[in-house]
């Protein structure tokens, strides 16, 4: 098989860290796996916890940016993200099950502690929990951009104590009131 990502090396067969079965390309060093062989590994390895003996940089990571091609059926890979906060994203094959992880991704997957369960990130759960984390983000960054950020940080201390209360919906009541002390609404 030719490299999907530089398209001038070769994909040799190899085992991700000895691990599981993969393909290295003997040129970018990218890996292509099947996850069924990774999920038959986990399988019989249910115990085995992933750690990171590597120190790097994320400018030691590469990350294709252009649409890949499966290498073995020729349709397009798609892209999934790995987090919330990594903008570098994994080349999955929807035809064949396969995975392209460029060089170093899969050092970056064993440091944010998701090497353990990298066939959850392909899922469509997987993706919408980074949707939903990314909205998250952006409304505490609007928030905080428009509060300041002494009363944006006083603000969400103030409503995690209120939430935190029996009597929150009259508490809340309390303090919307104009005049909480008269009788006229």
């Amino acid at each position: 098989m030719n490299c999907t990502n530089c398209n001038s090396g070769a994909l040799v067969p190899s085992f991700i860290d000895g691990l599981f079965r993969a393909h290295t390309c003997d040129c970018c060093d990218g890996n292509w796996l099947l996850i069924e062989d990774y999920v038959a590994w986990k399988e019989r390895n249910p115990q085995f916890q992933f750690r990171c003996d590597v120190s790097f940089e994320e400018s030691d990571i590469t990350d294709t940016k252009m649409a890949l091609l499966c290498p073995i059926s020729g349709t397009f890979m798609r892209k999934f993200k790995l987090t919330a906060e990594h903008v570098h994203k994994l080349d999955y094959s929807s035809a064949t099950g396969g995975l392209w992880l460029d060089k170093g991704e899969w050092e970056l997957l064993k440091q944010e502690g998701i090497a353990g369960c990298l066939n959850a990130v392909i899922t469509p759960n997987w993706q919408r929990w980074i949707r939903q984390d990314n909205a998250k983000q952006s409304f505490s960054d609007n928030y905080r951009a428009k509060f300041g950020d002494d009363v944006y940080d006083k603000v969400k201390e103030i409503r995690t104590w209120l939430l935190s209360q029996e009597q929150k919906a009259d508490l809340r009541a309390y303090l919307l009131a104009e005049d909480p002390y008269s009788a006229q609404r």
